[in-house]
């Protein structure tokens, strides 16, 4: 790289550092202003907060960090425009196409790092930051959950009146299964547990019906199986069952796509799409949302650089200024389309990239006005 690439570089890389530890510092100001009072009521120590903040800031950089390098790109471009450095470099005979080289090979340095952290690196700290948020700041649910109703495979329904998070068992459960809508086998047990030696579910007091067909015990099976009014009764004869669920997935699923890293999230969203379940639009966004992030910081430097090269007569205040509106409108496309995703009325992977091409078509249409 030439000797004014490499100023261009560093330049970029060094405001967009500034500008993501001054963000930092602002949400960090309003967030702990915010929970001052529950980390008080908790009676929690400086250095859990400390600890908590730790995976907390990381988190918020990976998600602002789009909208940092458009800040950062408007700032140098606009300063080095209002000192009239960008028309010395055209003049010279530097292409716009040319110019553009140091800001891409800093964004590409941007955009490998931030897709690499977000998919696999900050994730991870995001697990104890959503337990400390469940334990600390959320307000306090019990460790029995209540009429859970899952889908766990294909027509095939999961009930369950209660379950222990604490001892890992469940209450009056039920597992249905339908064939073209009608209901063909019912699985009902006063009380399953989870086996930690054989990683299976045991059901105690169970019985089994099929629906018009009944169920006959097959020779050589234990004389506790009797058959009574059409049903398969069990005395005391606890049954293993190989149930496509972890005891896990009866937790609290607040924010759980945040501690996924790209692997987990989709082998998770296959299990949910095997098991015909809803509420997978969040998880696809999720995982969708951190492949088009990497391509949404190239539209926006590129935006960035063609907002701010032309030299302004308000001064770079105004670019500035203009550079913050765009961020907030790109901030307001994203998340109205993340909302239309998850509820259903947009496909999801349409929903995430659809900011990203609007932007790049405005910036597209943008650069033929740009000076040259």
């Amino acid at each position: 790289m030439k000797l004014l690439d490499r100023y261009i570089l560093r330049q970029l890389l060094s405001t967009y550092v500034f500008v993501v530890f001054l963000l930092l510092a602002v949400i960090t100001v309003i967030d702990l202003t915010e929970k001052t009072d529950k980390y008080a009521k908790a009676n929690l120590s400086f250095i859990q907060i400390l600890n908590y903040y730790g995976d907390f800031l990381p988190w918020i950089a990976g998600l602002i960090t789009p909208i940092t390098v458009f800040i950062a790109t408007v700032f140098i471009t606009a300063r080095m425009a209002g000192h009239t450095e960008v028309v010395a470099m055209l003049s010279s005979g530097m292409s716009f196409k040319r110019l553009l080289l140091p800001y891409f090979t800093g964004a590409l340095l941007i955009a490998s790092v931030s897709f690499w952290l977000n998919g696999w690196i900050i994730p991870d700290s995001n697990k104890s930051r959503l337990a400390f948020e469940l334990e600390y700041l959320k307000p306090k649910t019990s460790a029995t959950n209540r009429n859970i109703h899952m889908q766990v495979a294909p027509n095939t329904i999961l009930y369950l009146q209660s379950y222990n998070n604490i001892s890992d068992k469940g209450y009056s459960f039920t597992l249905e299964r339908f064939d073209s809508g009608k209901l063909v086998e019912k699985l009902t047990a006063k009380r399953i547990e989870w086996d930690t030696t054989k990683n299976k579910w045991t059901l105690h007091e169970w019985e089994v019906r099929q629906i018009n067909k009944i169920f006959e015990p097959e020779s050589g099976e234990p004389d506790s199986l009797i058959k009574k009014n059409g049903k398969t009764l069990s005395k005391n004869l606890p049954l293993d069952t190989a149930l496509i669920i972890h005891p896990k997935e009866f937790d609290n699923d607040y924010r759980k796509y945040d501690g996924l890293t790209l692997t987990e999230l989709s082998k998770y969203i296959k299990t949910l799409q095997a098991r015909g379940s809803a509420g997978i639009a969040e998880y696809e966004v999720e995982k969708y949302s951190r492949f088009a992030s990497p391509f949404s910081i190239f539209i926006l430097t590129f935006m960035g650089v063609i907002v701010s090269a032309r030299k302004s007569r308000g001064g770079t205040g105004s670019q500035i200024a203009l550079g913050f509106a765009l961020s907030f409108i790109f901030i307001l496309f994203f998340m109205m389309f993340r909302t239309f995703a998850e509820a259903g009325s947009l496909p999801p992977i349409i929903s995430v990239w659809i900011p990203t091409i609007i932007f790049g078509t405005i910036s597209a249409v943008m650069y033929k006005y740009v000076p040259r």
